[in-house]
């Protein structure tokens, strides 16, 4: 197979969104007056609250809004405190967009997928300004020739109006010669699935797909990205 259009998810993919997390909860915590020796048990109930909201999204059992305005006032009230939860949304929205940090070899990586001539994309769920901000601040954004967000296109992976979005806006865009490269099963690889476009399931970890998403590949290095592109 030929691709011409590679889709890229950010998170866990090309970002270190886990990196950009930690930094953006010490410093929400911090101004919520969250004592130093308490912070790391904050954002250890945090963390896998927040990953279950967001796949509950993926799955339409929840909406975007209330996933924002609610997951901080979830959060200290686990620790039996009552917070304005949509403030501190938009103070964590404010310190995570400016968190640009990427994984290892992202950068050189698609400076040799540019390199080769591939029209890249990211292809992102999240919000606007974050998401553009933390580009902004990485060294990545300049290998992008077009960046679509859940936001701004109105739809979020895995719907297929996501997809079918991009392809309206993109010259010479066609579901056979596209790759979508993502993390994520339920969004990424089920996004793929759902459009007709073949997949990469970017996974590291070596984790088992326990979901009905079935990726085109799946490789755990960039390295191994190269390589089915090299096909």
């Amino acid at each position: 197979m030929t691709y011409t259009h590679l889709l890229f998810d950010l998170d866990h993919t090309l970002l270190d969104f886990d990196r950009a997390e930690d930094m953006a909860l010490n410093y929400l915590l911090e101004e919520a007056g969250v004592a130093s020796q308490e912070i790391k048990a904050y954002k250890d109930h945090y963390i896998p609250m927040n990953r279950s909201m967001w796949e509950d999204l993926n799955h339409g059992l929840i909406t975007k809004p209330e996933l924002l305005r609610t997951r901080f006032s979830r959060l200290f009230e686990h620790f039996g405190k009552e917070v304005d939860g949509s403030h501190l949304a938009g103070r964590y929205q404010h310190f995570l967009s400016q968190q640009g940090q990427e994984l290892p070899q992202a950068h050189a990586f698609l400076a040799d997928v540019k390199d080769r001539g591939y029209n890249i994309y990211a292809a992102t769920n999240g919000v606007s300004f974050i998401q553009r901000g933390r580009l902004q601040a990485s060294s990545i954004l300049p290998f992008f020739d077009d960046v679509f967000i859940s936001d701004e296109v109105g739809a979020h992976k895995p719907s297929t109006d996501f997809f079918d979005k991009i392809a309206n806006q993109v010259h010479d865009f066609h579901p056979s010669s596209a790759l979508m490269i993502g993390d994520s099963l339920t969004a990424d690889i089920q996004g793929g699935n759902n459009a007709g476009i073949d997949s990469v399931w970017f996974n590291p970890s070596n984790l088992v797909n326990e979901t009905p998403a079935v990726p085109t590949y799946q490789v755990k290095s960039y390295e191994e990205i190269l390589k089915i592109l090299s096909k």
